[in-house]
């Protein structure tokens, strides 16, 4: 019994694990960004043509402004007014929206790089590689001798 609590950290002392642990899958994260602004914009309204007739017994008038035309004229004693609208286009300011979208993607990967080391290894350093295997199963054949040792001792007293 004494010797199974020395086995027993020796075992678990030796671990077997590799370097860098790899993730079990690439993880991808979509960002999307939404941005709306309202920019004041000028846009023209475009006036209908409209065309009156209006006949008065009156004298001869004509006006005119920005947006229409007005002529009278007397023929045979009767007056003949008409107004008629200029196609003009008028400017209004309006707000106009729009709409920024933008999306990210985030990819998490592993980049591996090859270093090459510059010179070999030493005698001493190929040699302790080597033996370090046989070191670790001699260690457990030591450890299942002695613990079958003390089976055998226990059943016999």
């Amino acid at each position: 019994m004494r010797y199974v609590l020395p086995l027993l950290f020796l075992v678990l002392a030796s671990a077997c694990s590799t370097v860098r642990q790899l993730p079990s899958t690439d993880s991808t994260k979509v960002e999307v960004r939404t941005e709306t602004v309202f920019q004041k914009d000028t846009v023209f309204v475009e006036l209908p043509l409209v065309v009156e007739r209006v006949a008065v017994l009156d004298t001869v008038s004509h006006l005119e402004n920005a947006y229409a035309a007005s002529s009278a004229v007397v023929s045979g004693g009767v007056l003949k007014h008409s107004l008629e609208t200029k196609p003009v286009k008028m400017p209004a300011v309006v707000d106009k929206e729009i709409v920024y979208r933008d999306s990210l993607i985030y990819r998490d990967r592993v980049q591996t790089v090859t270093v090459e080391v510059e010179r070999k290894l030493t005698g001493w350093q190929q040699a302790k590689l080597r033996v370090g295997g046989f070191c670790f199963f001699a260690v457990i054949l030591i450890g299942l001798y002695f613990l079958i040792t003390q089976f055998i001792n226990l059943k016999l007293f």
